[in-house]
């Protein structure tokens, strides 16, 4: 039992990772080199990772998708999608995927006269896949050394934490009230029946060996 217990564990707790460190916004310092309109495909099996912002998406098997083309710092290409999120997961709550698009050719650049912008996204990377991060802002920045501290994520983390060890606390206190006395009372009863019955059994044994000596 106790190996169930830790292998559901590390799986809750897993999944709780992968879905936060999906859904956090997070911020690449990048030059944005061009901007382009594609039709992808809606895979079934990838279709989780791409935005819904309309009851028709649904249902379609490809639509056009706004992209954004950018270099980072070290030289490394990064693309992005551009697409609202509307009321949907993660809770961005983004309607101005038009003017995401407009900023983002406004800040266009060569690598002779380079304007640097933070890029604020969520979600994964993936070629194999075709999965693009999503780009929610985008603000200029000084240079490619600019310190993004993430004050949100450290905000959000903090209460969370907070918020499960308030849980687990209250759970605890809870158990040790409650359900452990209940689990030592039937324990005890077990064990008070087991005794009595190994005790009629004695009996039973030693009136058997009455009647043997007889």
């Amino acid at each position: 039992m106790a190996y169930l217990k830790w292998a559901f564990i590390l799986i809750f707790w897993g999944t709780v990772a992968v879905v936060l460190q999906y859904s956090l916004p997070q911020r690449d310092v990048v030059r944005i080199v061009n901007t382009y309109e594609e039709r992808q495909d809606l895979n079934d099996w990838t279709r989780i990772f791409w935005s819904e912002p309309d009851d028709q998406s649904a249902s379609l098997s490809n639509r056009d998708v706004q992209f954004i083309q950018a270099v980072r710092a070290n030289g490394k290409p990064i693309v992005y999608r551009n697409e609202d999120t509307s009321w949907g997961w993660p809770p961005y709550f983004k309607f101005d995927t038009a003017n995401l698009y407009t900023e983002a050719n406004d800040a266009i650049s060569d690598k002779n006269d380079p304007d640097w912008v933070a890029v604020t996204h969520y979600g994964w990377r993936n070629e194999f896949m075709s999965i693009f991060p999503n780009a929610v802002f985008i603000k200029h920045v000084d240079g490619p050394d600019a310190r993004l501290i993430p004050w949100f994520n450290i905000v959000f983390l903090t209460v969370f934490f907070a918020i499960v060890w308030a849980i687990w606390v209250r759970w605890r206190r809870f158990r040790q009230a409650r359900i452990d006395p209940m689990i030592e009372s039937v324990e005890d009863g077990l064990y008070a029946t087991s005794d009595a019955i190994g005790e009629h059994r004695n009996r039973f044994r030693k009136w058997l060996d009455s009647w043997k000596s007889k």
